[in-house]
């Protein structure tokens, strides 16, 4: 959701209304439209623009067991699209430039900033992290780290809307972290030592009490292995969903307000300073959960190679 999309989706609901009661319930009604996925694309400001009717885009639909997957496009599922190109667009000229040009001498410009990220996220989280080994891991943490930063910050772009707001996605890219992880686990481990991540007996015990840690270890360990993805999934989620919500919330008060005559100019005043503000704050908070999210994907792989 963006500012333009909000102050023109919050006006629609305040306009007819005659109380405060009616304005809170278009405000929420417009939450929950603006903050879930939907066939539709907004781009109008101030009731002009265009909006783009994902519904008569038909692609296949596949049914897997009980399971329905339709993959035709929404909202976010258009944006994702839109980070991949966009991330791809960034990174595979700058990848024949640093080959081509640069491989005898510095580079300088932005494929010099490009470069000192790459070789920081290489040496401080990819092999500090992982440790041995590490370097072939290094182009999915970047994609990982880039790809999110990119989604991120399409919540503060006019017209565009944040994937990373959506429990879905956040789900879809801590599922390939996790199979990335257990996969990797399992390669560095084999079969046998992969279980005893899972089945675990201190060595020494006697088979009574090697049954007893078995019996209560084994669940806690396999539920953790569970809880690093949810952890992934619900920290980026429920970060980026509270940005979004705390704006809309914030330009909601000035339309609550509409029937004070001198106040609504102090509250709209503040409001918009506040999420100015917060605005800002939201450019930072994407590049750390980025950052976050592809740091302990790298550390989890760590982890699970060494697990000794």
């Amino acid at each position: 959701m963006t500012l333009f999309g909000m102050l023109r989706a919050l006006q629609e609901p305040a306009a007819g209304a005659a109380g405060g009661g009616n304005a809170s319930a278009g405000l929420q009604e417009m939450l929950t439209h603006h903050l879930s996925d939907g066939k539709e694309l907004d781009f109008k400001l101030l009731g002009h623009g265009v909006d783009v009717d994902l519904s008569k885009i038909h692609l296949p639909v596949f049914h897997l067991g009980g399971l329905t997957v339709d993959l035709s496009p929404t909202k976010f599922i258009v944006f994702m699209i839109v980070a991949a190109v966009v991330t791809a667009a960034i990174f595979i000229p700058i990848g024949r430039v640093m080959r081509n040009k640069y491989s005898d001498r510095a580079p300088h410009g932005f494929a010099n900033a490009m470069e000192a990220m790459v070789v920081f996220f290489r040496d401080e989280v990819v092999r500090r992290g992982i440790g041995k080994g590490a370097d072939v891991y290094t182009p999915y943490i970047l994609s990982l780290f880039f790809f999110i930063l990119t989604m991120n910050l399409f919540g503060v772009i006019p017209f565009a809307a944040r994937p990373t707001g959506n429990l879905s996605v956040t789900f879809a890219l801590a599922a390939l972290s996790f199979i990335l992880v257990e996969g990797s686990g399992m390669l560095k481990l084999g079969f046998k030592g992969y279980m005893k991540t899972i089945f675990f007996v201190p060595p020494g015990l006697n088979p009574v009490m090697a049954g007893f840690m078995l019996l209560i270890l084994s669940p806690v360990e396999f539920l953790s292995k569970l809880a690093k993805p949810f952890a992934l999934m619900i920290r980026l989620f429920a970060n980026m969903l509270a940005g979004e919500t705390l704006v809309l919330s914030l330009l909601g008060v000035i339309f609550l307000f509409t029937n004070l005559v001198l106040g609504k100019f102090f509250i709209a005043g503040g409001s918009l300073l506040m999420v100015t503000a917060i605005l800002c704050l939201e450019v930072f908070v994407a590049f750390i959960q980025a950052y976050i999210f592809a740091m302990l994907t790298a550390v989890f792989i760590g982890l699970i190679r060494h697990a000794h």
